[in-house]
C-alpha cells in the first residue's frame, strides 16, 4: 500500500520517520532536546494544514494525516525514552 502513497507525501514521511530515528540512534535526544521538540512542532503544523486541506485528494490526505500522526507519535515516544 505505501507504494501507492503520492511520492510527495511519502517523501514527507520518509524525512519526518528519518529526523526521528536519526535523533533517537545518535543518542541525541537527551534532557534538553531542541531538535525533537522542533519536528514535533513542526509535524503538529503539518497535521494542520492537511486538517485543512480539502478531502479531494483520491484519499492522499488521509493517508498522509495518518503517516503524520505515526511520525508524531514516533517523536512523542522518542522523547519520553530520552527523560
Amino acid at each position: 500500500m505505501f507504494h501507492r502513497i503520492h511520492p510527495k507525501i511519502r517523501l514527507a514521511a520518509i524525512i519526518a520517520a528519518s529526523m526521528a530515528a536519526g535523533s533517537l540512534i545518535t543518542g541525541t535526544a537527551m534532557a534538553g532536546q531542541p531538535h525533537m521538540l522542533n519536528a514535533l512542532t513542526m509535524l503538529q503544523r503539518a497535521e494542520s494544514q492537511l486538517q485543512a486541506a480539502l478531502p479531494d485528494h483520491d484519499g492522499y490526505r488521509d493517508q498522509a494525516i495518518g503517516l503524520v500522526r505515526q511520525a508524531i507519535d514516533a517523536v512523542n515516544n522518542g522523547i519520553a525514552a530520552a527523560r
